[in-house]
């Protein structure tokens, strides 16, 4: 990540949703783990005190767990996309990196954890690269 950016990292936000391609996991639904992290300058929040110079991280949260109990989908692949925009859509968000865990996935043998984790930016303006943050398309 650069280096002159700082962060700001909620960790272990929980939800429960009916993600998954089985069945039995559409229909009981699990928990969901999420860690992001927003990497952006906090400078023009610091030395304003103002709110609206960074992220609200309260509302952050708020949003990201909606964003993951919404409409099912089969992977997580998909809920760490729908997060990654979220997250984007914040004019201080310059990037944002989102785990999503599923500690109990249908798997056959003793396991601690599976998550994903991507890493998403902003698109520069007039840039086709990078990543645009588009809810919708995630929905």
């Amino acid at each position: 990540m650069n280096p002159a950016l700082d962060e700001l990292t909620l960790t272990g936000l929980r939800a429960t949703a009916f993600h998954g391609v089985f069945d039995h996991e559409r229909r009981d639904g699990q928990i969901f783990v999420v860690d992001a992290t927003v990497y952006l300058d906090l400078s023009p929040a610091s030395l304003s005190d103002e709110l609206n110079r960074t992220v609200h991280y309260g509302e952050l949260a708020e949003q990201i767990v909606a964003a993951v109990e919404g409409d099912p989908v089969d992977l997580i692949e998909t809920v760490a996309e729908r997060v990654a925009a979220i997250v984007l859509a914040y004019e201080a968000a310059v990037s944002t990196k989102i785990t999503i865990h599923k500690p109990s996935a249908p798997i056959t043998v003793p396991f601690a954890d599976v998550s994903v984790t991507i890493t998403r930016h902003r698109a520069a303006p007039g840039h086709p690269a990078g990543f645009s943050a588009d809810p919708q398309r995630l929905s």
